[in-house]
């Protein structure tokens, strides 16, 4: 059972799921979009002996409100994060990401390289790689996308969920986790998250991944329809890491594959420990 919590960073509500022991290994779960740390649910069950910490991006799931007015870009969600590892008084991590949070893990992982005792990649967004088309119709969609009504809304983020998963079953229970964010606070909360999206903020820290010494581990659907497993190859080639390819997996792995997401994290945390 994961806890909730909350804490001040700079004046900003930082808000984390947390589970496992204190004391040991720190691994913080970094989600993307449209989701939260919910993302995360069924992987910290299987991660053992790891203090297991879902930070929630600011403008995301139960922190929608705290994005109003903020900036919310992916660039900034690094300083957010890191803000809050120190407030929080961790000092070295294990950084892992999914989607727009694997840019947030290879940003913080540049900018303060101490902190980061090993980094996990799952179908992230690199270099160009994103938005991707279905994303950036929507940017271009305007105040379009703040009105829609949640009639029009629902099958919106439906769609592109089921169109993210391998398995359909769990595509909708990943739909239901997720919605009710939305159903809350409405197309505005999604407009904000697509409007803050830019390409530059990881094709600036592009160069830095091949100096980044810590160990690595990419893990990556082999179907994913949003992050193309080249770039996956990409970064497990720059980071020297080895490659988790999961055949015809898709976009959301960590909820339709969280068996082997939290193997190859337990591998991490070994291998961190063992360094």
């Amino acid at each position: 059972m994961m806890e909730s919590h909350t804490v001040s960073v700079d004046g900003v509500p930082v808000r984390w799921e947390e589970t496992g022991p204190g004391p040991a290994t720190a691994v913080v779960l970094v989600h993307g979009i449209p989701t939260s740390p919910s993302l995360w649910r069924d992987v910290v069950t299987h991660v053992k002996a790891a203090r297991c910490l879902a930070f929630e991006m600011v403008g995301y799931g139960e922190s929608v409100p705290a994005g109003q007015g903020r900036d919310i870009s992916v660039s900034r969600q690094a300083d957010y994060l890191l803000g809050w590892l120190e407030a929080i008084g961790v000092e070295r991590a294990v950084l892992v990401g999914h989607d727009l949070g694997g840019g947030v893990a290879q940003i913080a992982a540049v900018r303060r390289p101490g902190s980061c005792a090993g980094l996990l990649l799952t179908n992230a967004i690199a270099y160009d790689s994103w938005p991707i088309p279905s994303v950036r119709a929507l940017q271009r969609s305007g105040r379009l996308l703040e009105k829609l009504p949640p009639t029009a809304l629902g099958p919106l983020l439906a769609s592109l969920i089921v169109r993210g998963h391998d398995d359909l079953a769990t595509a909708w229970r990943s739909y239901h986790v997720h919605w009710r964010h939305y159903a809350a606070h409405g197309g505005a909360a999604l407009a904000r998250q697509v409007q803050a999206l830019d390409v530059e903020d990881t094709l600036a820290v592009g160069e830095a991944l091949p100096r980044l010494r810590v160990p690595t581990r990419v893990v990556w659907g082999t179907a994913d329809r949003f992050q193309k497993l080249s770039y996956g190859e990409r970064l497990a080639a720059v980071l020297d890491a080895p490659l988790l390819r999961i055949p015809g997996g898709r976009h959301f792995t960590p909820e339709d594959h969280p068996g082997l997401i939290a193997a190859a994290i337990n591998d991490l945390v070994r291998t961190v420990r063992a360094g």
